[in-house]
């Protein structure tokens, strides 16, 4: 179990991790993740080209990427002296990956970000109890690097966490405008970069997610692109509602960026 993007006492997003998983098939790494009741990773051998292939699940299903769980496998891999090098390739169902590790410290890459505004937000708006008013005066987009997060400026922390979502119509919603969850997120400090957010799952088997790398890289490239923040890197904090405080680093590099957070041992535990 490997605790990622920790920014406090009972912050980040606990990851089961299996670092050799070559003798489980999908329906017990499925039942892996059901029973810790998070995001995990598993560590299989790499394909003609790559380090290693990753899969991970939730507890509903299996998912494309996952970027809290590769940074915390890619760490583990460290911690345990098994990485081939400070630069490793990793194929996942969304694509291939890069990570690399210095001074202790893993960071794991994601391709340029694409977004779309919504032609209509109404239902979005509902489903978190929302007005327009609410709003900063910018679109809610579906937006991605690797996953579509549909991204939803608010005005202040405050609307933020004061958020009572419908949860019951959360998984509707997203698949009527193609999205895998719920992101809103609100200006902490737009000048310095640094953002607050929540996400709320598509169908993961929990209604809120402490730290969400994917959904982090998303919104940095959204917060470039429309001109919220000029800084090259972008803090994304999250969690703070759940009493789980975590914090997220995306640094842009050309037509990439690289996720970054603290990683920490938090023990073992037998299949």
């Amino acid at each position: 179990m490997v605790n990622v993007f920790s920014n406090g006492p009972g912050g980040g997003n606990p990851a089961p991790i299996v670092v050799d998983a070559r003798q489980l098939d999908g329906k017990a790494m499925r039942a892996v993740a059901a029973q810790h009741g998070h995001e995990s990773a598993f560590v299989l051998p790499g394909p003609d080209g790559s380090d290693y292939r990753f899969r991970f699940f939730v507890p509903n299903h299996e998912m494309e990427m996952c970027g809290h769980a590769t940074l915390g496998a890619v760490w583990l891999l460290d911690h345990l002296g098994e990485l081939p090098g400070r630069t490793v390739s990793i194929a996942t169902l969304s694509g291939p990956v890069q990570a690399r590790v210095d001074g202790g410290q893993a960071s794991v890459s994601q391709p340029r970000g694409k977004s779309a505004a919504l032609d209509d937000a109404g239902a979005v708006l509902d489903v978190l109890g929302l007005r327009p008013s609410h709003l900063l005066d910018y679109p809610v987009v579906n937006a991605a690097t690797s996953r579509i997060k549909t991204l939803v400026p608010l005005h202040s922390i405050e609307i933020l966490n004061g958020l009572r979502p419908d949860f019951a119509q959360i998984e509707a919603l997203c698949d009527a405008i193609g999205s895998t969850g719920l992101y809103p997120f609100a200006p902490v400090d737009a000048d310095a970069g640094v953002f607050s957010a929540r996400q709320f799952p598509r169908s993961s088997g929990y209604p809120e997610d402490a730290a969400t790398g994917i959904a982090a890289a998303a919104l940095a490239w959204s917060t470039w692109d429309l001109g919220l923040t000029s800084k090259p890197r972008v803090i994304v904090r999250q969690g703070e509602a759940m009493g789980r405080p975590s914090q997220i680093t995306v640094e842009r590099e050309g037509d990439r960026c690289w996720l970054s957070g603290r990683a920490e041992l938090m023990g073992e535990t037998p299949l």
